[in-house]
């Protein structure tokens, strides 16, 4: 594990490497799984307050799932917050492209401009994982058999985990936290990789 400030990162995301092959595995991910995406309890009010702009971009089947069970929910195994599924399936915030593909309905409200929120950051980070503790917050690398294809594409393309998600690294904790990271993947580089 490497520590910067309070937060402790697995070397698997800088010795893994990761791209995300949608037209593989077609958003497995959003799909899969016995809950739905993990929430930070203040996305919880994010989904509440913009529900009725993303609601138009969602299939009919995810806005009656959210519209009975709630803009979020409780995981009954651990009570952590998460997106509601529609039958026990997808989550309820998925749309399909014409190939099949899973988008996020949010995402596309955001581009649109209709709504300010990308989408939970447990999407925008994955592979990574993070879990809240009373002193530290850890990092770690979500390793997960639908997602072989990602692995593989990501070794051709020689892009380590951490350079798969920039954009949501610095989305959720800055750009000097990033810079920091580089450095630090340098240092471990130059230790144990390859």
């Amino acid at each position: 594990m490497i520590q910067i400030d309070d937060k402790l990162i697995s070397e698997d995301i800088f010795s893994e490497e990761f791209v995300c092959n949608l037209s593989k595995c077609k958003g497995a991910c959003c799909v899969e799984g016995d809950v739905g995406a993990p929430l930070d309890k203040s996305e919880t009010l994010i989904l509440e307050r913009i529900f009725d702009q993303v609601k138009p971009y969602l299939r009919p089947e995810g806005v009656e799932a959210i519209e009975r069970q709630g803009t979020w929910v409780l995981d009954p195994s651990d009570n952590d917050y998460v997106t509601p599924m529609v039958e026990g399936k997808e989550c309820a915030y998925v749309i399909f492209d014409d190939k099949g593909i899973t988008k996020c309905g949010i995402e596309k409200a955001y581009e649109d401009g209709a709504v300010d929120w990308q989408k939970p950051i447990s999407c925008h980070l994955y592979p990574i994982r993070v879990d809240e503790y009373r002193t530290f917050t850890a990092l770690n690398y979500h390793k997960w058999e639908i997602c072989s294809d990602a692995c593989a594409l990501g070794k051709e393309l020689k892009v380590p985990i951490y350079k798969f998600v920039k954009t949501p690294l610095i989305r959720k904790y800055g750009e000097e936290f990033y810079k920091t990271l580089c450095d630090a993947a340098d240092e471990w580089k130059i230790e144990y990789g390859s």
